[in-house]
């Protein structure tokens, strides 16, 4: 009778911390798609071009240069007769089940035996605590939804889950093209992790000698044409930027110095996730001398929230894995994220 009791008791426990972690993280998800939602097209440099791409499409076909994928969300809500902020926030949404999904298979991944409301709890945290976050909400939007699917399918590439690969990186790629860089890389993955960081390494120094550069301009010009031609009228300043591929490599060793406080299994598992991170750095060391190189960094910056926020879901140290920590920080970010909106700080 007693354990019937205490079982009872667990489960009833248990689902009042479930219900309370999905409380706190649709309250969050709401303010901050409501908040992206209700912006005025002057917030965001493409926000104008989206929003009048999508009343446009409710006269017929509108010529394009977008994704089919884009189009077709795009095109299915005009047709609908919603306003534009109805619009952003269908984006926003998209873009936030795309971090659930992404969230959803890391936490497998890792083989995590905890809740994984509250590895999500974390992972939303560190994401709206991210500048590039914000850039893939109210800026880069088409590559934003795209982002976190690219993350998923080297995942995927990772374990050799071919299957989950191709889906993810077609729906990666039907929202912006440039996830196909990503995923041309991806036989990285198969290299033993001491080569792959030969590789980085040897990729790192040729970028910042400005190596990359010149082999492309040298060997394949029309490519290097093609990225020194993106946005010929915008001041974002070209050229190798060593200030982003420093800052790129510190998150890439971060987990490796922080390793000793992650728990055993999940230490190595993360330490193993940061080869998917660093795939996903190449583009930018190949390519990252053009205009608005910092687009090539941003699928890469937004996984670092979920390799961060793993290592405090995991952490030996008890007050960085508590539910309540975590779902206290997920409000207070909620409040950093609208100042980023509200003054457009992104990286």
């Amino acid at each position: 009778m007693n354990s019937a009791t205490s079982y009872s008791d667990n489960s009833v426990a248990l689902g009042s911390r479930t219900m309370l972690s999905l409380m706190f993280l649709t309250v969050a998800c709401l303010f901050a798609d409501v908040l992206i939602g209700m912006r005025g097209v002057g917030v965001g440099t493409d926000t104008y071009n989206y929003a009048m791409y999508f009343l446009s499409s409710r006269d017929g076909i509108a010529p394009t240069r977008f994704e089919p994928g884009f189009v077709l969300v795009t095109r299915t809500l005009s047709a609908t007769g919603m306003s534009v902020n109805g619009y952003q926030c269908y984006l926003f949404a998209i873009l936030l089940t795309t971090a659930i999904v992404a969230a959803r298979h890391y936490h497998k991944y890792l083989d995590s035996e905890r809740s994984f409301l509250t590895f999500l709890s974390a992972g939303l945290m560190f994401l709206f605590l991210s500048p590039m976050f914000v850039n893939a909400s109210i800026n880069a939007v088409r590559q934003g939804l795209a982002a976190l699917l690219v993350f998923t399918a080297l995942l995927a590439f990772h374990q050799r889950h071919w299957r989950n690969f191709f889906v993810y990186g077609v729906l990666a790629s039907s929202f912006h093209y440039s996830s196909l860089l990503y995923l041309a890389f991806a036989p990285m993955l198969l290299l033993n992790t001491r080569i792959l960081r030969i590789v980085a390494a040897l990729s790192f120094v040729a970028y910042c000698t400005g190596l990359t550069l010149i082999l492309v301009r040298s060997t394949v010009p029309f490519v290097y044409n093609a990225v020194m031609d993106y946005s010929l009228s915008a001041t974002y300043r070209a050229g190798v930027r060593i200030d982003f591929a420093v800052f790129s490599i510190f998150w890439y060793l971060l987990p490796l110095m922080m390793s000793r406080l992650v728990r055993e299994p999940f230490r190595q598992r993360i330490k193993d996730s940061t080869a998917v991170y660093m795939v996903m750095l190449l583009p930018f060391f190949v390519l990252g001398w053009g205009n608005f190189s910092n687009r090539y960094l941003l699928p890469a910056y937004l996984a670092t929230s979920l390799i961060v926020a793993a290592i405090f879901f995991h952490s030996r140290i008890s007050l960085l894995r508590n539910p309540v920590l975590l779902r206290g920080g997920l409000l207070v970010s909620c409040g950093v994220f609208c100042y980023y909106v509200a003054h457009q700080v992104i990286v």
